[in-house]
């Protein structure tokens, strides 16, 4: 199991690396096959529900539901969460999405996957910051909680502003099979480990979840650009735009959210930490599945491109932790919690 730790461990430190690796390769191979895709429609969605299924449902079972009762006892730092994740990112996005995205699918994929929030390293990154765990697992379960009510209610507003037709029948058919479904069986399945190998069971079987997820993501971005090869290779200006305005909306959101934390919510450092890789932070494999079941991969373009600036900023970020502690003037304690 060692090994398998330490795969998973590679795979979480250079996902930049992967991803990047998963776009050309499926970017090439779609280059070179131009009509396989076409040929082939109906195998390549068969094999994108699949990869669907093992991106997300290994995140369900890693995702502590049971955390939620402790954010109705206290729920500071989740409506703060909340604030940022459903009322600040969708006014930040629409206004970055009208400078600088011309397609209006694309800025709809740009919307989708901001308004999925819940990096799945926010809790590693909080643990590494010295931040609050328990805020951080109730925060990420009660946002998960939140999505398939805010998600559809947002989409279509915006697809209605730009004038693009949004099945909601198909997208509530997608959170369906990628959000609710894998939830119910991963609460189950992780009950089911709990009882026969207790928590360490659990603990142990992670580094082989996080694998199967981290392989279904990368299979799942390189089969966008493998899709989308050659209307890329002739819009390469589209995806310089989106790199700008991840750029631009990770660069805002951490600075912004930093400020409110400190002198609006007065939150101290621990749980500041606790919501800011959450909040600035997307859940891209979902945001992917989601946009790639509803049979539009030039959709799932944006939340294929953010990885590779969200793993550099929240790092960096992170990396910033001990300036971050003296600006919230943070002194060490063994009692922080929610």
């Amino acid at each position: 199991m060692k090994s398998v730790a330490r795969l998973a461990g590679h795979f979480k430190k250079n996902l930049f690396i992967y991803t990047v690796i998963s776009i050309i390769i499926g970017w090439i191979a779609g280059l070179k096959s131009p009509h396989f895709a076409k040929v082939h429609a109906q195998e390549i969605k068969l094999l994108i529900t699949v990869c669907v299924f093992f991106l997300i449902y290994p995140m369900m079972v890693n995702l502590n539901l049971g955390m939620l009762g402790k954010a109705i006892k206290k729920p500071g730092p989740v409506l703060v969460s909340f604030f940022y994740n459903f009322i600040l990112t969708p006014i930040i996005s629409v206004i970055l999405a009208k400078l600088f995205i011309k397609n209006p699918v694309l800025a709809l994929g740009f919307f989708l996957v901001m308004l999925v929030p819940g990096a799945s390293t926010s809790i590693a990154y909080t643990g590494l910051a010295d931040g609050s765990i328990e805020v951080a697992t109730v925060t990420l379960a009660a946002n998960f909680i939140a999505i398939p009510f805010t998600l559809p209610f947002f989409m279509k507003i915006l697809a209605s502003s730009y004038h693009v037709p949004l099945p909601l029948g198909m997208m509530l058919k997608s959170i369906l099979i990628v959000l609710i479904l894998p939830m119910i069986l991963g609460v189950i399945t992780r009950d089911i480990i709990i009882r026969a190998k207790g928590e360490e069971g659990l603990i142990r079987l992670k580094p082989v979840l996080s694998i199967i997820a981290m392989l279904a993501l990368f299979f799942i971005v390189a089969l966008i650009f493998f899709m989308k090869a050659k209307m890329l290779l002739t819009k390469w200006k589209m995806l310089i735009a989106l790199g700008v305005i991840t750029l631009l909306y990770i660069i805002l959101m951490l600075y912004v959210i930093t400020l409110l934390d400190k002198h609006l919510f007065k939150l101290d450092y621990k749980k500041h930490m606790g919501i800011v890789f959450l909040s600035t932070g997307k859940n891209n494999g979902t945001a992917i599945a989601i946009a790639m079941l509803m049979s539009n991969p030039l959709l799932a373009i944006p939340a294929a491109i953010l990885p590779l600036f969200q793993v550099i900023f929240l790092i960096g970020y992170l990396n910033m932790a001990e300036k971050i502690k003296k600006y919230f003037g943070y002194v060490s304690d063994e009692n922080g919690g929610v």
